[in-house]
C-alpha cells in the first residue's frame, strides 16, 4: 500500500535525524578533552507476513521463501566508543591522564560516587584535589591534599602522588590515585560534564590502583583527547543526509501515486 510507504519512509527520516544528532555531538566535543564518541545503531520494524517461507504450493511443495513487507526503521541504540584518546602534552603537573582502561572517581555533592576520563585536576582553597571545573569542584577519591608550602608535585605512573616541600629534599607521598573499572562501560550513564553514572547495566565499579589487574597506567603532564575521528564523521554526515534526501524522494513519489490514484476518480 503506498500509505505504508509514506509512514516507512518517515520512519527512516526519523533514523537518520537521531543519526544526525549523534553525529553533530560528535562534531561538537572534538576538542573536549577525554570525550568518547558515540555511533547510532539502527533495527528494521515489524513485518508484514503476506504470504509464510515454508508454505505448501499446488504442487505439494514448500516455497522457499515468503512474502514479507518491512515496516520502516527505528534507532536500536546508541553505543560509545571508550578506544583510548590521543594525549596531549601540557606540562601542567596537575594534568593526568589515564592510559590503558580505567576511570577516576570523583565525589559529588549529593555524595554519589561518579566516574571520569579527564584529568585536567586543580586545587580549591583547602589544598584538596578536585575536578578543574568552574561549575563544581568535586573532590577526588580517595581524597588528596596538597599542603600549602608545596614546591612540586609528582605522580607516578602508579598513581603516587608526592610533593616537594621547603628544606626536604626528599618526596613525600601525599595519596594514591585510584582507578575504577567496569565489566561493560557502555552501560555507564553519561551526565554531561565529562561525567558517568554506574548503572545496573555497567555493573559494579572494580577499584584498584594504576598498572595493577590490567587497569592502565596515568601519565603526568598529560590530558587525553577526544578519539573523534573528524574525516570519519564527515563521511557519515554525507551518507546520513543523502538517506535523509532518499527517504524524503520515497514520500514525495508516494504522495504522487496517490494524487495520481485520487485524479483515476475523476474519469
Amino acid at each position: 500500500m503506498v500509505v505504508q510507504a509514506l509512514y516507512s519512509a518517515s520512519t527512516g527520516m526519523s533514523a537518520m535525524e537521531t543519526k544526525l544528532d549523534v553525529i553533530a555531538n560528535n562534531l561538537a566535543n572534538m576538542e573536549t578533552t577525554a570525550f568518547k564518541s558515540a555511533r547510532a545503531n539502527f533495527e528494521d520494524l515489524f513485518y508484514r507476513q503476506q504470504k509464510f517461507p515454508g508454505e505448501e504450493d499446488t504442487a505439494g511443495q514448500y516455497t522457499p521463501t515468503g512474502v514479507a513487507i518491512g515496516m520502516g526503521v527505528r534507532t536500536q541504540s546508541t553505543q560509545t566508543d571508550f578506544t583510548q584518546g590521543a594525549f596531549r602534552n601540557t606540562e601542567r603537573p596537575l594534568d593526568v591522564a589515564i592510559e590503558g582502561r580505567g576511570f577516576f572517581q570523583v565525589m559529588n555533592p549529593d555524595g554519589n560516587i561518579l566516574y571520569t576520563r579527564a584529568g585536567n585536576f586543580s586545587v580549591n582553597s583547602n589544598g584538596d584535589l578536585v575536578v578543574g571545573s568552574a561549575s563544581t569542584g568535586r573532590l577526588i577519591e580517595p581524597p588528596i591534599n596538597i599542603p600549602e608550602d608545596t614546591l612540586a608535585v609528582v605522580i607516578s605512573p602508579e598513581g603516587i602522588v608526592s610533593v616537594q616541600q621547603p628544606d626536604n629534599n626528599n618526596l613525600s607521598n601525599v595519596g594514591q590515585i585510584e582507578l575504577a573499572t567496569f565489566i561493560n562501560p557502555e552501560g555507564l550513564l553519561k551526565l554531561g560534564e565529562n561525567l558517568f553514572a554506574e548503572t545496573d547495566a555497567s555493573g559494579a565499579p572494580i577499584l584498584g590502583n594504576p598498572g595493577q589487574d590490567g587497569i592502565g597506567l596515568v601519565r603526568q603532564n598529560t590530558l587525553e583527547a577526544s578519539n573523534v575521528e573528524p574525516v570519519q564523521e564527515l563521511i557519515d554526515l554525507i551518507t546520513t543526509q543523502r538517506a535523509f534526501e532518499m527517504n524524503s524522494q520515497a514520500i514525495k513519489v508516494g504522495d504522487e501515486l496517490m494524487q495520481n490514484i485520487a485524479n483515476l476518480r475523476r474519469y
